[in-house]
């Protein structure tokens, strides 16, 4: 179950089966970004492929010493693109992959409009998704919802994106939805439509115990999508943006050139993966380590290349120097960077409060932190409103409930109108009358007391003490406990056994902070493999945005686009 191996997998497939010699991949928008996230160019390159390309690009040369490797979503678009490269090669021969199912009468134009023969062959490999981390994808849409429906070419996307994840798994899975969203029913029948529809490619071996699909909608909690992060890949995202694994650096004070925009990789940089999900205080200690490490192995500048001995070691060192000194330089700029705006934003003060309003039940002291910080001149725009929109979800329907006077204090310091419009459209997004869970359950004694333990192991738990929703649902699950009053079983049969492999969906968007809690739920339960993913993968700004489209106050942006209906397998 490692979504990041099942895409590699199948870009290796397609460079191998078009055999030796000088090749150039033909890429659209989307299959670049798949492309992209799981291997480096450089070691692309390795494998003869010299070029990358757009299918949409005009101005290609004609290369006709190169193969073709053809590697695109079954839009329209694209089936148009490459009946005009057919008309017209522009390369020796056309190897052509389809990241998901191509309809008949799709694959009888092309062939229509090969005249020249030049295609060696047309094939489906369904990496239809962005493979974030092993365990995580992401299908990069931004705006799913209007109001609580779909927005229709949403629904086909994902849908396409969600199979896609299952057939590059092997999985023929059971399905559960949320039924408090009507969202999550649709897109459970979808998907359930495409896997009836194309049994045979679902025709996989089967297991004794079947896999599980879980799909649920980011509206039953908006709260993990809207609390400062202190991980190192969610706190990235949640401060610098990571965009297909890039962060772009150019707005940092003093960044040198090469440091404009970054690549953090797991899979090439050893670094970052075993940073991945550590807080902040244990990479400062590491990136020392990282830095003295460094030093020792650096060249002295006194050291002397005598012999061809000497010289010899230099030169066959020199390449690991130089990887060493880039991924040096990159984690000190980025933890830098992080640094600077912790202390300038004051993070640390709005995370404790934020953490007091999404673990804890003390209305007095609450409206008291928020107060005391709308009234801090550092704490920046977002993060004032972030704190509204947590007590707002927090303190809903509480009797002696200040939002009225929040929302005042929002206004003295100038916080533009269009912010603070989305504390209603917050509450109207993931309030209680929309939730179908316990988001905010009662505190009892056991759950005080384990608060107060949990306080006394140190300060970093001050700002880690929030567990995402999805924890407990999943937790629910392992353990056979989750009821089928609120996640039905689509259909008329159910799981007898606990389930094995576990795939979870999020409609609206997953977060750093619940692939955190599904990592450590695959450590600790053995036996037990979960896969999660999202239309997106948010942090504060881009929730924001979905929860504004989703209500209707969008301020436009880009959609993208999702491909027209399924047709049959050829």
């Amino acid at each position: 179950m490692n979504v990041t191996l099942a895409v590699k997998q199948y870009i290796s497939k397609m460079i191998e089966n078009s055999g030796p010699g000088m090749k150039v991949l033909l890429m659209d928008k989307e299959t670049t970004s798949i492309v992209s996230v799981v291997y480096t160019q450089s070691e692309i390159l390795q494998k003869e492929v010299y070029l990358f390309e757009r299918i949409d690009s005009q101005n290609r040369d004609n290369m006709k010493h190169l193969k073709a490797i053809c590697f695109l979503r079954p839009t329209k678009d694209n089936v148009a693109h490459l009946i005009q490269e057919l008309r017209r090669p522009k390369y020796s021969v056309y190897f052509i992959y389809f990241s998901n199912v191509i309809s008949k009468s799709e694959i009888k134009a092309l062939a229509e409009a090969d005249e020249q023969e030049v295609v060696a062959e047309v094939q489906e490999f369904y990496g239809d998704f962005i493979a974030v981390n092993p365990h995580l994808f992401s299908l990069n849409l931004q705006g799913v919802a209007r109001g609580r429906s779909w927005e229709p070419s949403m629904l086909s996307r994902c849908t396409q994106g969600l199979t896609s994840v299952l057939l590059a798994l092997k999985k023929c899975p059971m399905i559960r939805y949320q039924l408090s969203s009507d969202m999550s029913k649709r897109l459970a029948e979808s998907v359930k439509q495409i896997i009836t529809k194309e049994y045979e490619l679902f025709d996989f071996r089967k297991t004794e115990v079947p896999p599980l699909l879980l799909i649920l909608d980011r509206s039953d909690d908006a709260i993990t999508p809207l609390l400062n992060q202190w991980t190192y890949q969610a706190m990235v995202h949640e401060l610098l943006g990571l965009n297909n694994n890039r962060i772009d650096l150019s707005r940092v004070p003093g960044i040198s050139k090469d440091l404009r925009e970054v690549v953090l990789s797991a899979e090439n940089d050893e670094f970052y993966a075993n940073n991945l999900y550590l807080n902040f205080g244990e990479i400062g200690t590491n990136i020392k380590n990282l830095m003295e490490d460094f030093q020792k192995k650096k060249p002295k500048g006194q050291q002397k290349l005598e012999s061809i001995t000497d010289m010899k070691a230099f030169v066959d060192n020199y390449p690991q120097f130089k990887k060493m000194s880039g991924t040096v330089s990159k984690h000190v700029t980025v933890v830098g960077e992080l640094s600077r705006l912790v202390s300038e934003r004051q993070l640390m003060e709005v995370s404790e409060v934020e953490q007091e309003l999404a673990c804890q039940n003390d209305h007095s002291n609450a409206q008291q932190s928020v107060r005391r910080l709308l009234q801090n001149p550092r704490v920046s725009e977002l993060d004032a409103v972030r704190l509204v929109m947590l007590y707002a979800l927090r303190y809903e329907r509480h009797s002696s409930s200040i939002l009225p006077s929040l929302m005042d204090e929002l206004s003295r310091r100038g916080v533009s109108e269009r912010y603070r419009r989305m504390v209603q459209s917050m509450v109207e997004y993931g309030g209680k009358r929309i939730r179908g869970s316990d988001l905010i359950a009662p505190a009892d004694a056991v759950a005080i007391t384990k608060q107060f333990f949990k306080g006394l192991k140190g300060v970093e738990n001050v700002y880690t003490q929030h567990r995402p929703l999805l924890h407990d649902t999943l937790d629910q699950l392992i353990k056979g406990r989750l009821k089928d009053s609120q996640f039905p079983y689509l259909g008329a049969s159910s799981l007898r056994d606990r389930p094995q492999d576990i795939m979870v969906f999020i409609i609206g968007g997953a977060t750093y902070e619940e692939a955190l809690s599904v990592y450590n739920l695959n450590r600790s339960t053995p036996g037990v493999r979960i896969v999660l993913g999202g239309s997106a993968i948010h942090n504060t700004k881009s929730f924001l945005e979905e929860v504004m489209s989703a209500t209707g106050h969008s301020s436009g942006g880009d959609r993208a686009q999702g491909s027209g209906p399924y047709s049959n397998r050829r």
